[in-house]
Order: structure tokens, then sequence, then C-alpha cells
């Protein structure tokens, strides 16, 4: 690494939705960008013809291949949805997260995170079928859970109601990344 250049990777692991820069993901990216972070970008097209419970080796696969081209050993995991799955491969090697809209009814995305050595934070909502308050707090106290919030972390009524989500959610990352990952 060259001199006055930041050692501070993240990797930007999608869900099934959508890429690495769009929705949520595009604006978490930016938060850690902004602390001099390195992105680096996973695109995928997950399989389709695997159900969600069978996916995690394809995932862990996936980041695997990413992290281990780094030029540090410990990056960042910023993950949505399915990229949750993610988090065997930060149990692995010792890596900090962020999971948005994590798998929490997935027990191998579970299993993974109560191996983690490193903290993580998990974002979710009420509405998400997907997340389980109780269990994200059982698993890490850095937890960001929204009040009707959805799998999209969008809540019902006039959009800038889901606007004022997002800044929630960009609130706990920042504050994430700036008191306990970067300190």
């Amino acid at each position: 690494m060259s001199e006055g250049e930041s050692d501070r990777h993240a990797v930007i692991v999608p869900g099934g939705g959508y890429g690495p820069l769009a929705g949520l993901l595009a604006y978490v990216s930016e938060a850690a960008g902004r602390r001099g972070a390195h992105l680096e970008l996973i695109s995928w097209t997950p399989p389709q013809d695997r159900p969600l419970v069978e996916r995690s080796s394809w995932v862990h696969e996936q980041v695997t291949s990413v992290v281990e081209k780094l030029p540090v050993p410990t990056p960042l995991l910023i993950g949505k949805s399915l990229g949750s799955y993610g988090a065997a491969v930060a149990a692995d090697r010792g890596l900090p997260a962020v999971w948005l809209t994590p798998l929490l009814t997935m027990p191998a995305c579970v299993s993974a995170m109560r191996r983690a050595t490193e903290p993580f934070l998990l974002v979710g909502g009420t509405e998400d079928g997907f997340w389980d308050g109780p269990l994200a707090r059982e698993l890490t106290p850095h937890v960001l859970e929204v009040e009707g919030a959805g799998h999209g972390m969008m809540v019902p009524g006039p959009l800038p109601r889901s606007a004022e989500v997002l800044g929630q959610v960009l609130a706990a990352v920042e504050a994430f990344l700036d008191e306990v990952v970067w300190r």
C-alpha cells in the first residue's frame, strides 16, 4: 500500500433482488467510502434452481473469492439479505460486518453469526418475514430495528416516512463504523 492510501476495505455483498450499489447498499457503501474505504463490489446472479435455504454455500464461495484477493486481511463486509449468508465468511476470518435485512430465519445464517468473533450490526424491520428482533438482540448489541419496516426497509404511508427510515439506518451504520469498526 502506498503512502496516504487507506487500508480500509469494504466488500459490498448484494442481496438476491438488486446489485451492490442499489437501494440500501448504495447509501451504506457511500458511508464506508466517505470514511476512506476502498469498495469491493460483488455482482452476481444467484442460482434460482436452489431454495433460499440451500444458497449459503454458494454465497460463501462468492464472498470468499473476493476477500482472498484483497490486499488487507480484515475488510468490513456489508451485505443485504441473501448476502448475509456471508456471515460464515466473517466468522471464519474474523471480520466485522454490517448485515442489512439479514436472513435471521435461516439456520445457516444464524449459526454463522453465533460463531462471529468480531462485531457486527444488524438492521431490520418488524414487518420483514426474515427478521427476528429478539434473536437479533441476542446475537449482537449492535441492532437497529425499525417498527413497521419491511424487507426493503420501507414503511407504509407517505414516502417521506421511508426516507426517514433510511436516515435512521445511515445514522446507525455511521455510528457503528465510527465507534466500533474504524475508531
